[in-house]
Order: structure tokens, then sequence, then C-alpha cells
């Protein structure tokens, strides 16, 4: 019995081995040496065989064929992106040139700023030397003698006299008037109450 089994199974190993030596072998060799021939003769046997595959109804859901962009698309995607990055940079060459002129703007703004901030202040300055250089006037007026005050201001323009005469001391301006000719002092006393009355 246990020869039997021995028997069989050597006569199962004999026939995979002739299956395998006189089958699959020479079959294998048969492909490789078509696929050495067929890539010789330049075709790709890969190819044509993904193809056949994808049209076959079984087969297609197994081979998927690739879709490849072609050269021209591939170029044109290439052209259209670069068209976008140029685009794009002189969008940002617009913005640059904005935020240059603007900053341009605003230096001229603070320098014309400054410049009429330095005019207020010289202005100013000066009406301050002219408000101390009228007092020093008046103050002076107020420390001459009536008789000497008198014809100088007669002789001033009507303004200039109104102006010293509106601030100097009510004293000092009545011992002036009384130094004035007569018609000299009623026009000055008119032109006083009319500057009186209207501040």
């Amino acid at each position: 019995m246990g020869q039997n089994l021995e028997e069989k199974e050597s006569k199962q190993a004999s026939r995979f081995q002739w299956f395998l030596g006189v089958v699959v072998i020479p079959v294998l060799f048969a492909v490789v040496m078509a696929l050495i021939v067929l890539s010789f003769a330049g075709i790709n046997i890969f190819e044509s065989a993904k193809s056949i595959g994808a049209k076959m109804p079984f087969l297609s859901s197994i081979v998927k064929e690739e879709n490849k962009p072609s050269i021209v698309e591939i170029e044109n995607e290439v052209i259209s992106l670069k068209a976008e990055i140029k685009d794009r940079e002189a969008k940002m060459d617009q913005l640059q040139s904005k935020i240059e002129s603007k900053d341009t703007q605003l230096k001229r703004m603070e320098l014309e700023k400054a410049q009429l901030q330095a005019q207020i202040e010289e202005l100013t300055a000066i009406q301050e030397e002219n408000k101390r250089a009228f007092r020093e006037i008046v103050k002076t007026y107020e420390t001459m003698s009536a008789k000497s005050a008198a014809p100088i201001i007669t002789k001033m323009e009507t303004a200039e006299a109104i102006k010293i005469l509106t601030n100097i001391k009510p004293e000092t301006l009545a011992a002036i008037m009384e130094k004035m000719p007569a018609e000299e002092a009623a026009k000055y006393t008119e032109l006083l109450t009319n500057e009186s009355s209207s501040n």
C-alpha cells in the first residue's frame, strides 16, 4: 500500500514535470522571443496590448488607458501659464509704481507742511515784533510832552494817528488833544468816537 502511494506521487510529479517541460517552458520561450523580435521591429507591444485590452469589454475595466496630454497641449499650457505669470508681474509693477507715487506724494506734502509751518512761525514772530514795536511807539508818545506829540500826530497819516491815539492812556490823550489846533482836535475826536462805536 505504501508502494502504491509512492508510485502515484511519483507519477503525478513526473506528469507535472512533463507538462512544464513540454508545454509551459516552450510557450514562455516563444512569448519572450516574440517580444524581442517585435521590439527590434519597432513595435511597442505593451502599448498595443493596452489599446486592444481597453477595447475588449471584460478587459477594459482592468486595463485603463492613460490619457497623456499631447505635446501641443503641453506647449499650449506652458504658453498660457507664462502669459498668466507676465500678467501678474505687470499688475505687481503697476501696484509698485502706485505705491512709489503715493510715497512721493506723501513726502512732497510733508515738505509743504513743514514749509508752511516755518512760514507761520516766521509770520508769528514778525507779528509779535510788530506788536512789541507798536507798544514801544505808544510808550514813546506817552512819555513825550503833549506839546511835542501833538504836532507830530497831526502830520501823520490819519489811520496811523488813530491807531496810536486809541492805544495811549486817556490822560495822555487828553493832554495831546489840548495842544492840537481846534479843527484837528475835532477831526480826531470824531474819528476816535467812530472807532470806539465800531468796536
